[in-house]
Order: structure tokens, then C-alpha cells, then sequence
């Protein structure tokens, strides 16, 4: 990917400051990304180095502005299956199985989310971030299901603020053991790192966390378990993983933060990313992408609908 040059001519009545007119025009990227640029020297104004961000530009001001094409990551695309729920320009959307980590980290060098994603379209390298190319949100290691990656700067950036502003919504279906106090409710519980194990999160006091709120349905209540639909409006680490085990039903199979033996016979935890509701870049209405339990869980469930 080669280097990009714009070149703009100002023609504003009133002066404007540099960075908020390339804002304008190069929406794909952020501003601090514009910032950034302007401060190493790679904005222009009359040919000359933009002194920073904040310059005002006069009517008649030509402006140029070199994009340096993304950091190389280092990473090496693999290939490995993806199941593509959709795609399109902007964006893909995956199914993700259980036991593929979402990103490269420590223990996990390859094989993960990113590698398969990278080794479909080696064109996303360098989108977000250098370690996670298109990534606006994660999975555990074993949690499957919908998530999205966006396949250009723009696209990042529209989704990254859907996700900030709350707009995306999504759903998780998880079998517990037991039930929860009440069969719909809403869950405050604010979410930290766990003082007694680092790698762990914890239910914490508000002043040593972040918040996290999750609002969850009964879908089906059997003799020992419950099958619910849970809807984070929040995006914590573990966070339906703690709000079950604070609502005294952790998931079934979760042997970090529920029963140390799982009470049906599955070598994962049962939390399924079901349904993912999301406005695409450039529209104005949301669209619905879904993914049926795998068929590992569809198996511990009819083994929980037999049996009790």
C-alpha cells in the first residue's frame, strides 16, 4: 500500500483551525489520527510545514496532507476457516467458534481471530491498530458467536462510535445453573480487577471498577438450569460471565467464575453470541445479523430438555 497525498483548497469566509478542516474532509480518520499527522510534519499549508494543529487557515490557503500507509503488524495471515455471516465493503461479520482466541496475546501467537481474518483479506492489516486489525469489540476464547470487523478507516471509526454511543445491540444466550432471583431483571454491578487474581475480573465497589449493566430474559426453566437471553449495554471483560455468577446462576460449563465440574457434559462454557443488531457505516437504519447455537450446545440443551 503506497503512500496517500490530498490536497484541499481553502475557501472558507472566516478562518478556520487546520485540524477541524481535515476533519471534514478525510472523515475516515479520527482527529487525534489528523493531529498526529500534522505534529510529524506531514501537513502542508502554502507548501510550507503546518506550525500545528490548531493554524488557522485563511481563504485561499492550499492545504496538503501525506497519509503514510499503515505500520506493518508483523502479523502473518493463516489459513483457517472463517464462517462469514455477512460482508460487504465496509465491513465483516463472523461467526466465531469456541476456542479461538479473538487477537494475538501471550500464550496465543497464532491461530486466532485476527490471523484467519488477515490470511482472507491481507488488505486489513493496519485498520485500528497495528495487534488488532478491524476490531471494534471481542469474544472470550470460548464464547462463540457474531462479531465485527471493519475493513477500512472509516468504517472503524462509524462502528467505534456505535459502540461508544450504545447503539449496537446485541444478544447472548447462556444456560445457568439454577435461576436467576427474578425471571427478567436488569444488573448494575460494576466490574474490576480481581485483588486476589490478577488474571481474574470481579464484581467490585464503584470506585474501583468501571460500570456494567446487562438486563437478561427466561427463554425456558428447567429443573436444574434456565436458558436465558442476555443483552449487555455495556462492554466488560467477562461481564455476562460475572452478572450470572452475581445473580447466583453462573453458566453452565464456566469453571472460572461457576462450578469447578460442569453439570452437563460440554467442554466449553454455554454463552452464544446470537444476534447482533448494528447500523451499517453510511445508513440509517439498523440491520439484524444472526447465528444459530453450534451444535455443541444445541446438544447439552436437548441433554438438559431430556433428562429433567
Amino acid at each position: 500500500m503506497n503512500e496517500r497525498i490530498e490536497k484541499f483548497r481553502y475557501a472558507g469566509d472566516t478562518p478556520e483551525r487546520l485540524d477541524k478542516f481535515l476533519v471534514a474532509r478525510l472523515p475516515e480518520f479520527s482527529r487525534a489520527r489528523l493531529q498526529g499527522l500534522i505534529e510529524n510534519g506531514l501537513a502542508l499549508v502554502n507548501l510550507q510545514p503546518a506550525k500545528k494543529s490548531g493554524q488557522m487557515l485563511e481563504a485561499g490557503d492550499e492545504v496538503e496532507v501525506r497519509i503514510p500507509p499503515p505500520a506493518p503488524s508483523g502479523l502473518v495471515g493463516e489459513d483457517i476457516p472463517l464462517d462469514i455471516i455477512f460482508e460487504n465493503e465496509d465491513l465483516i461479520v463472523v461467526n466465531k467458534p469456541a476456542g479461538m482466541v479473538v487477537h494475538p496475546a501471550a500464550g496465543h501467537a497464532s491461530g486466532t481471530l485476527v490471523h484467519a481474518v488477515l490470511g482472507y483479506d491481507p488488505d486489513l492489516e493496519g485498520i485500528g491498530g497495528e495487534e488488532r486489525p478491524g476490531l471494534v469489540h471481542r469474544l472470550d476464547k470460548e464464547t462463540s458467536g457474531l462479531i465485527v470487523l471493519a475493513k477500512n478507516e472509516r468504517a472503524h471509526r462509524w462502528l467505534q462510535d456505535q459502540f461508544r454511543l450504545r447503539a449496537v445491540e446485541k444478544t447472548y444466550l447462556a444456560l445457568v445453573d439454577g435461576k436467576p432471583p427474578t425471571p427478567t431483571g436488569r444488573v448494575e454491578a460494576t466490574i474490576g480487577r480481581d485483588p486476589s487474581h490478577r488474571k481474574k475480573m470481579a464484581i467490585v465497589s464503584p470506585n474501583k471498577g468501571r460500570e456494567a449493566v446487562s438486563e437478561y430474559k427466561t427463554l425456558e426453566v428447567f429443573k436444574n438450569h434456565t436458558l436465558l437471553e442476555f443483552h449487555p449495554h455495556t462492554g466488560r471483560t467477562h461481564q455476562i460471565r460475572l452478572h450470572c455468577q452475581f445473580l447466583g446462576c453462573p453458566i453452565v460449563g464456566d469453571t472460572v467464575y461457576g462450578r469447578r465440574n460442569p453439570t452437563v457434559e460440554l467442554n466449553r462454557h454455554f454463552l452464544h453470541a446470537y444476534r447482533l443488531q448494528i447500523t451499517l457505516p453510511g445508513g440509517k437504519s439498523p440491520q439484524t445479523f444472526q447465528a444459530e447455537l453450534p451444535a455443541e450446545l444445541n446438544r447439552a440443551l436437548e441433554e438438559v430438555k431430556r433428562y429433567e
